[in-house]
């Protein structure tokens, strides 16, 4: 690869991964609700489970979508439906610090299921595998290149996103504990998952 592809590369990771979407979001809402440690089988199963998309469409599950937008409608409706019930749960689980709360859970198989429903993921994928890996001839090559520095990017934006969550932690329970800031917070983090699913519904109409 070229300096110049590798200039454009990272500055599409670095657009895609630290601008907002559902995976910083929830990335953010677990560690301010449970902690970091909570939050870290979510935070490495969005590379993982990004890397294993990228790999099915470089290999031409992504022609398929392209090709039949029947197929690509039904991702990204699946995809707005978990991200309209991811919202719900955060808007029940009021105040995740208490005994009797109920937990917010994106464990790490859901984190990387996750990303075949996250049309954003979809779309970087086949971005990259449009600039960087269709036409030439040593795509598995770059391929090798191209994974590993996406799948970092991943990981670091959720973990920055997280620390971030974490450190609100204490300032959210209140200073009278009343969990009123947590629950201000949730609702702020599920309106912005349903405002980041119709974004990307009118997006990919």
């Amino acid at each position: 690869m070229t300096p110049e592809e590798w200039i454009a590369l990272l500055a599409l990771a670095g657009a895609a991964s630290f601008t907002p979407g559902p995976n910083t979001t929830l990335s953010t809402a677990l560690a301010a609700n449970r902690g970091l440690a909570h939050a870290m089988p979510f935070i490495f199963a969005v590379p993982v489970g990004w890397g294993l998309l990228l790999g099915l469409c470089a290999s031409g599950l992504g022609g398929l979508i392209v090709a039949h937008p029947l197929v690509r409608w039904l991702i990204q409706g699946l995809g707005f439906a978990y991200l309209f019930w991811l919202a719900l749960q955060l808007l029940k689980a009021q105040s995740m610090l208490t005994p009797d709360a109920t937990p917010l859970r994106v464990d790490f198989f859901r984190g990387v299921m996750l990303q075949f429903l996250n049309i954003k993921a979809w779309m970087l994928a086949l971005s990259v595998i449009a600039g960087w890996l269709a036409g030439h001839p040593n795509h598995e090559e770059r391929l090798t290149l191209v994974l590993p520095v996406m799948m970092a990017f991943g990981f670091f934006s959720n973990l920055t996103y997280a620390l971030i969550g974490s450190l609100l932690r204490d300032w959210l329970s209140g200073p009278d504990g009343s969990m009123l800031r947590l629950r201000r917070f949730n609702q702020v983090m599920a309106l912005a998952l349903v405002l980041t699913a119709i974004w990307m519904a009118k997006l990919n109409l």
